[in-house]
């Protein structure tokens, strides 16, 4: 029976043929292309020099973009604990007995992550903004008058600040991921921890972490690859200053290759960004693997 209704598989090759080439020429391509670029000195005409790996021991020694690596490690630290671990506490309260209107959080939950991430960060500046922010409205009313400040030029603080609209909007995006792996759990493996006294921090810990472990390292490889890559935000609220204060990776890319022109020196940073991103999400993911073998042997 199974025999007669599985596709031939030419048939299943001419369905995957259109968004396999679309995908690697929409990734690989230009992976390649900016790697060829790379060992080039190209301000983006038709003319080009070879320079060797100039570019690459340039970058090597360039300041700004390991203080730009820095900056995204930080987000990536704040953005797991921020956007998966409050989706993680999130969806516990949401799937307890005690929780109503599940649907609605599930819906309201998710709703900021459909919106661009542009819009995102034009809202936030708004709620920043000095004179007419929000935040500086309420510290006025409240009598704090003296607590009222340009946010978002204090250089010691700007990279918390532009993290917040970044763990924000994502947070619903993780929790619906989570919902998911959780609700596949057996609830009868809860009703008998419960009978054993276990309480609900315990159920989380030694049941609910260790069962969906890869749902869980999934989620914290695309918060990690996406943070890696963070530009819409950063750009539109700080455009990377005051200074360099809240300068990132794809930002500074961005401002070499297209502000600067230095196409060549560019296309280095985005293969830079390619390979400590790899490096980053391979640490991070076994640091978890350690961890969690860890609880299960405990």
């Amino acid at each position: 029976m199974r025999n007669s209704i599985k596709p031939p598989k030419w048939l299943i090759a001419a369905f995957l043929v259109v968004p396999v080439a679309w995908y690697v020429f929409s990734v690989f391509i230009p992976l390649i292309a900016a790697l060829f670029y790379s060992f080039f000195n190209w301000k983006g005409g038709p003319s080009k020099t070879f320079a060797g790996v100039e570019n690459y021991v340039r970058l090597f020694l360039d300041t700004t973009f390991w203080q730009s690596f820095v900056h995204n490690i930080y987000i990536v630290v704040v953005c797991i604990v921020g956007q998966v671990g409050i989706a993680f506490v999130l969806v516990l309260m949401v799937n307890s007995r005690q929780a109503r209107f599940k649907e609605i959080h599930r819906t309201f939950g998710f709703f900021p992550s459909t919106i661009s991430a542009v819009y995102i960060g034009l809202i936030w500046t708004m709620i920043f903004d000095y004179k007419r922010g929000i935040l500086n409205y309420i510290l006025n009313a409240i009598g704090r008058n003296d607590a009222t400040q340009v946010w978002l030029n204090n250089p010691d603080k700007v990279l918390q600040f532009v993290s917040i609209p970044l763990v924000w909007q994502f947070i619903g995006y993780y929790m619906v991921i989570l919902m998911s792996a959780i609700a596949a759990i057996d609830p009868e493996i809860f009703d008998e921890a419960e009978l054993d006294g276990a309480n609900a921090f315990q159920r989380a810990v030694h049941i609910v972490l260790p069962l969906i472990k890869n749902t869980l390292l999934v989620c914290i490889t695309l918060c990690v690859a996406g943070n890696m890559k963070v530009f819409d935000h950063i750009y539109t609220m700080t455009a990377g200053g005051p200074g360099t204060s809240s300068m990132v990776m794809a930002l500074y890319g961005y401002k070499v290759s297209f502000e600067q022109g230095n196409m060549g020196y560019g296309s280095a940073i985005s293969v830079a960004i390619f390979v400590v991103s790899l490096v980053v999400i391979g640490v991070i993911r076994g640091l978890i693997n350690y961890i969690m073998k860890d609880k299960e042997a405990y």
